[in-house]
Order: C-alpha cells, then sequence, then structure tokens
C-alpha cells in the first residue's frame, strides 16, 4: 500500500529542492527524516514537512495506528517546476533587468515493505 503527499508552489527554485530529495529517494522514512533534520539547507524544512504528511496519509489510508512496524520507505520522490513570478527592477541607463521568482511542486510516495495483514 502506498500514501502520496504533494507540496505545490513552493517558493523555491526546483534545482536547489532537487539536491536534498536526490539524498533521500529510496531510503527508509526514519533514515530520510534524520537526513532531512540535519540538512543545512531550507528545502529541508519543506521536505521534512512533506515526508511527515506521506507518513500520515499512509497512516490514514491503512487504517493501522503504528506505521513503524511496517518498514516504510521512500518509494518515489520527485520535483517538477513551477510557474515563475515574474518582477522587474531597474537597471543603468533607463533600462530594466527581468528577475524570476521561481516555484517548485514536489510529490512524494511512501510505501511499506511487510505486508498489512487484514
Amino acid at each position: 500500500m502506498e500514501a502520496v503527499a504533494k507540496l505545490k508552489n513552493c517558493p523555491m527554485s526546483a534545482r536547489k529542492m532537487r539536491l536534498v530529495v536526490d539524498n533521500i529517494r529510496g531510503k527508509s522514512v526514519d533514515d530520510a527524516l534524520n537526513i532531512l533534520k540535519y540538512t543545512n539547507r531550507e528545502s529541508a524544512v519543506w521536505l521534512e514537512k512533506l515526508v511527515l504528511s506521506a507518513i500520515s496519509n499512509w497512516v490514514v489510508k491503512s487504517d493501522t495506528d503504528n506505521p513503524e512496524d511496517f518498514k516504510l520507505f521512500i518509494k518515489t520522490a520527485f520535483v517538477d517546476g513551477g510557474t515563475s513570478l515574474k518582477r522587474f527592477r531597474p537597471a543603468p541607463h533607463g533600462r530594466a533587468n527581468r528577475i524570476r521568482k521561481r516555484l517548485n511542486h514536489v510529490t512524494v510516495i511512501v510505501e511499506n515493505k511487510i505486508e498489512i495483514k487484514d
């Protein structure tokens, strides 16, 4: 059984977010949370909340109380680029430079290794 959590319109470039997502892909949930806790990047804070959300989604979907018994792991984690907010900043000689404030969308899928018995 798998559960999905999505984060949309995160105010950070997809390239910066992918650096941290690549570290946790395929890891167990406990290892991923430890990696995110000690990673010194802003994207780690966003991802930690997202992984916890995916775990709680799995608990609700599976009707179990204790997810530690089922060896959850991050099956899939990927980052897609979102829209860009376009702004203009004044430049010398009466010109204007475009500033792109990038956004991204993150998807995390959590699955269990041990089967759930009804």
